[in-house]
């Protein structure tokens, strides 16, 4: 699993920052903290719990985005526009909690405090960046690239490695992995079979387990980025 203080993740300062001036609030799984269209006035750091972020288009396909846990900023695109609304669906998929900040108030305070201000465009560039891979993986790569991509993005974000292979330590249904792919349930059942068949990877109890991960990397012509811009969060 990711070393959230080595890879380009929040800073210390930044996230007191943000827990300090943002009010608490109980997230409670099934509900959604925001969803797209709603007028913005807050941004949100997850605290504890588990957030997914999804973007739905006019034919109610949704497509799922990021995969958000502790210490994960929520709501950042609506940050210095005029007339803010939220551009994504934010679904709470496991209880926690969240700070939520006043855009005015993180706005003010990143313009007084440059060390932040610029620790914060860091960490939107980062941002940008990894959701920019995301789109090149869907785009140039297919259906195939696009379940490789999430599965070596999983790896990263949530792996465990044991003497078996890598085990992801969140729960992931091939529902969720077709919405990471913008694709049907039965695309993805089967191209999850044939790794089975070939023993790239196996499935426990809901759970994923990678044995070859260099063969999905080897598939999808992995250009061995940094780890920071090959999560799933």
């Amino acid at each position: 699993m990711i070393d959230t203080e080595t890879e380009n993740a929040l800073t210390n300062e930044l996230i007191e920052l943000l827990h300090s001036s943002g009010r608490i609030i109980e997230i409670r799984k099934g509900t959604f903290l925001f969803q797209e269209g709603q007028i913005a006035s807050e941004m949100f750091l997850i605290l504890s719990g588990r957030i997914q972020i999804s973007k739905m288009n006019t034919e109610g396909q949704e497509l799922y985005l990021r995969l958000c846990s502790e210490h994960d900023i929520v709501g950042e695109l609506t940050l210095f526009t005029e007339d803010p609304h939220y551009i994504f669906n934010a679904r709470v998929i496991e209880d926690g909690y969240v700070a939520a900040i006043q855009l005015d108030v993180l706005e003010k305070a990143l313009f007084q405090n440059s060390n932040l201000g610029f620790q914060f465009i860091k960490w939107m560039n980062d941002h940008i960046r990894r959701t920019m891979t995301k789109f090149r993986d869907l785009v140039l790569y297919g259906k195939k690239g696009a379940l490789y991509s999430t599965l070596i993005r999983l790896s990263n974000s949530y792996g465990h490695h044991q003497e078996d292979g890598i085990h992801i330590t969140v729960t992931i249904t091939t529902q969720d992995l077709a919405h990471f792919c913008a694709t049907a349930r039965e695309i993805v059942s089967r191209m999850l079979t044939e790794l089975k068949i070939k023993q790239i990877i196996s499935i426990e109890h809901k759970k994923i387990i990678i044995h070859n991960l260099d063969y999905l990397k080897k598939e999808n012509d992995c250009e061995s980025c940094p780890i920071a811009h090959c999560t799933i969060d």
